[in-house]
This record gives structure tokens, C-alpha cells and sequence, in this order.
């Protein structure tokens, strides 16, 4: 019997260490796949930069035409032990915010009297669409002999930019709130202003979200554009003041600063919007 059980008895079947195994290698399998797809979005851009520093060591492109990577970092850190490089950007940085803060809140407050009356909807929304059919930059011919080439120019322009998006986007996720959330809030009376703030929002929060997000892309590229015509300081006037001087090293470090600052106020404006999104009482 005794010799029997020694037959029977396996140590690794007993103390887990055969399954071990398979979970180990499918967690690592896992582990590699989560890489992968966190490595995958910068595949492009490391192509690029190879390519684009290949083909300045090797001369495929006129160093006059594309400016090889090394030229264009020390031109980058050259302005930012000078300071230059933050002066343009807090100027560009403090435009877009007063811009982009007014659009959204005039977006929040006209895409909320839309969505929640059909008669403020019926007499302004056809007014409003057609104004939405002209691109912001088509505005500034105009704008520019009404209020001039100041900062009011740039701030109606980007607020502008901003308004759009977010009057759709509040429209939008009001008018899409479930009926059953609406007759849940009649069955307990709730009045107007719980209905809006309990039920309503709520519903409304991912729309919104995304709708901000797209409004500062807009606003960012409108600031950007604005810059390049009517500006004396500014990421804008930088790529300008590059391109007139012929100094292209110069207009693609204020490139990729332009793209740095819109991709991490993109990732900022993401987290903030899954953290309204898990904090969403629905």
C-alpha cells in the first residue's frame, strides 16, 4: 500500500508548481502584448526621426532644405537657457487659455439652452449652423478691420475655434439622455434644476468630454495659424520669424514645440475626461 501511494504521489502535482507554468508564461505573453501596444504609437515618429537623421548624415537632403536633428536641438536648447523659447511660449500659452476657457463656457451655456429648449433651439440653431459653415479662418479678414491685429483678434478667433465643438458636443449629450432616466426624475419630482444636475449632466459628461478635447485641438491649431499672420511673439510668430530669416532650424524646433504642448495638453484633457467618466454616477 505505502508502495503503492509513493507510485501515485507526484510532488509537483501536489504543490501547484506544474500549473504554475502555464499561468507564469501566459502572463508574460500578456505583459509583452501590453508592451507592444504601449510601444506601438511611437513606431511612426522613431521612423521619422531615423529617416529624417539617416538622410541628414548621408545627404540625401540639402542640409539647407532639411537642417539635420542635431541643428535643430541645439537651436532648441540654445532658446531655452536664453529664455526665449518660455517668453513665446507663455504668450502663446496665456492666448489660447483666455480664448479657449471663453469658447468653452459660452459653448456650455449655448449648447445647454439649446439642448434644453425647443424653442431656444428652433430659433437659434439655423442662425447658428450657418455660422458654423464659415471656417474660423475665414473670419479674419473681418475681424481684422473691425478690432485690428491686437489680442482681441486672437482671443475671438480661438474662442470661436472652441465655441463650435462644444455647443454641438452639450447639445448633443443633453438631447441624448435615456427617457427612462427623464421618467425615473419625474416619478421622484424631482424639479428643473435637480433634473438637470442629477440626471441630465451626468448623462451628458462623456459627450461633453470628448467635445472639449476636440475644442482645444481646434483652438490650439487656430492660436497657431493666427500667429503666423497677425503676431510680434508666439509659437506662431517663431515659425514665421524662422521662415523669413531663412532659418529652418529654427522653424522646426517651434514645430515640434508646437506639437509637444498640443499632445500633452491632449493626454491632460484625456485623463481628466476617464476620471469624470469613473466618477459619473450613471
Amino acid at each position: 500500500m505505502a508502495n503503492g501511494f509513493a507510485r501515485n504521489f507526484n510532488p509537483a502535482l501536489d504543490t501547484g508548481v506544474r500549473d504554475a507554468r502555464p499561468l507564469a508564461r501566459a502572463s508574460l505573453l500578456n505583459t509583452g502584448r501590453s508592451a507592444g501596444w504601449i510601444a506601438l504609437p511611437w513606431l511612426l515618429p522613431a521612423v521619422c526621426a531615423a529617416l529624417w537623421s539617416l538622410g541628414s548624415r548621408y545627404g540625401w537632403i540639402s542640409a539647407q532644405v532639411l537642417p539635420p536633428p542635431s541643428l535643430v536641438f541645439d537651436t532648441l536648447a540654445g532658446m531655452v537657457r536664453s529664455g526665449e523659447l518660455w517668453m513665446h511660449v507663455g504668450a502663446s500659452l496665456s492666448r489660447v487659455a483666455v480664448g479657449f476657457g471663453a469658447g468653452v463656457l459660452l459653448g456650455l451655456l449655448l449648447g445647454g439652452m439649446l439642448g434644453l429648449s425647443r424653442t431656444a433651439e428652433a430659433y437659434l440653431l439655423p442662425a447658428f449652423n450657418a455660422i458654423v459653415q464659415v471656417p474660423v479662418l475665414g473670419w479674419l479678414p473681418f475681424l481684422m478691420i473691425v478690432v485690428g491685429i491686437g489680442e482681441p483678434l486672437k482671443y475671438l478667433l480661438i474662442a470661436h475655434a472652441a465655441l463650435v465643438p462644444v455647443t454641438l458636443g452639450t447639445l448633443q449629450g443633453f438631447r441624448q439622455t435615456p427617457d427612462a432616466y427623464r421618467e425615473v426624475a419625474r416619478v421622484f419630482r424631482f424639479t428643473r434644476s435637480q433634473t438637470i444636475r442629477s440626471v441630465i449632466l451626468p448623462a451628458a459628461v462623456p459627450v461633453i468630454g470628448t467635445s472639449v478635447r476636440l475644442a482645444f485641438t481646434k483652438a490650439w491649431l487656430t492660436l497657431v495659424v493666427v500667429e503666423l499672420v497677425a503676431s510680434s511673439e508666439g509659437l506662431g510668430y517663431l515659425i514665421v520669424y524662422g521662415r523669413q530669416l531663412f532659418q529652418l532650424d529654427l522653424v522646426l524646433a517651434s514645430v515640434l514645440v508646437v506639437g509637444a504642448i498640443g499632445y500633452l495638453a491632449d493626454r491632460i484633457l484625456t485623463l481628466l475626461e476617464a476620471r469624470l467618466q469613473r466618477g459619473n454616477p450613471r
